[in-house]
């Protein structure tokens, strides 16, 4: 597995477990907890070491769910890296506080690797949401604070009111959704050590499966959408975040990270969509 590394020279594997629809969507559906239970237990005996998940996901819980599946796995606490990230109506400073300590709750930990905001809200201003987060910080309940769905000019700015380093922008990035390179995002994190991690790699399952792409995975023995996320992973500060709830799917989703693309292949990846 290829990983990242973060300021504090710790690393964070290239291809993480999204966990958005673990556990319902909006709302918890509860009657869907054996399948997703199975799913993140798959995920973990697989080696899956990075897990992405929020309080707004399944009104935490997809945050409950990954904490009994980690339970049960007795995986390790120190092997893993989690994310998770607070909702835009909790950005004020006393709602980031307690929709932290919400989060460290659900998922029975002491703290949290990766803290975003997920996504901007334009109401509540953004020196009291990063006040919160560097009081967090400090405290030693979040290791990391980045942010989500921020443009180039929200990213700068909290740049400025972070006390710690802005590790990560979470994004919606693939083979045919790219304007987080168009906007100068990806651009400007790679030159800054800023990580850009993709979210909806695969589109949900939809990403657009063209000659090249399927050509490109039958070279490898691999599949249209294992070569996608191969070359979400192959660039350099990226990292991605499939979710499946099929354990054959998540198999390779963690496969494609070793996957080795030839230059002319990215060239030729690069090109599509663009």
């Amino acid at each position: 597995m290829r990983h990242e590394s973060l300021p504090d020279n710790s690393h964070v594997a290239k291809i993480g477990y999204g966990t958005s629809g673990i556990g319902g969507w909006i709302l918890a559906d509860r009657s869907q907890d054996a399948r997703a239970l199975a799913a993140l237990r798959t995920a973990l005996e697989l080696g899956y070491t990075h897990f992405d998940t929020a309080e707004m996901y399944a009104a935490g819980h997809a945050e409950q769910l990954l904490a009994r599946a980690i339970s049960e796995a007795k995986s390790s606490r120190e092997e893993l890296f989690i994310t998770s990230k607070v909702q835009p109506m909790h950005l004020s400073y006393g709602r980031v506080k307690k929709a932290c300590e919400g989060s460290l709750r659900r998922l029975a930990v002491d703290y949290i690797d990766l803290y975003l905001v997920h996504w901007p809200n334009p109401v509540l201003p953004l020196k009291d949401t990063f006040r919160a987060l560097n009081e967090l910080a400090r405290e030693g309940k979040l290791r990391h604070v980045g942010v989500s769905n921020f443009n180039l000019g929200l990213l700068q700015k909290s740049q400025k009111l972070s006390e710690t380093p802005i590790v990560s922008d979470q994004v919606p990035y693939s083979l045919s959704h790219r304007s987080y390179v168009k906007n100068g995002v990806l651009e400007y994190c790679q030159q800054n050590k800023i990580l850009l991690t993709a979210y909806s790699p695969i589109e949900r399952g939809h990403l657009p499966v063209s000659d090249t792409l399927r050509n490109i995975a039958s070279a490898h023995g691999a599949t249209p959408y294992q070569i996608a996320l191969a070359w979400l992973a192959c660039q350099p500060g990226v990292i991605t975040i499939p979710m499946s709830l099929d354990p054959r799917h998540i198999a390779e989703n963690l496969a494609a990270a070793d996957i080795d693309l030839s230059a002319a292949e990215i060239d030729q990846l690069d090109r599509l969509h663009s």
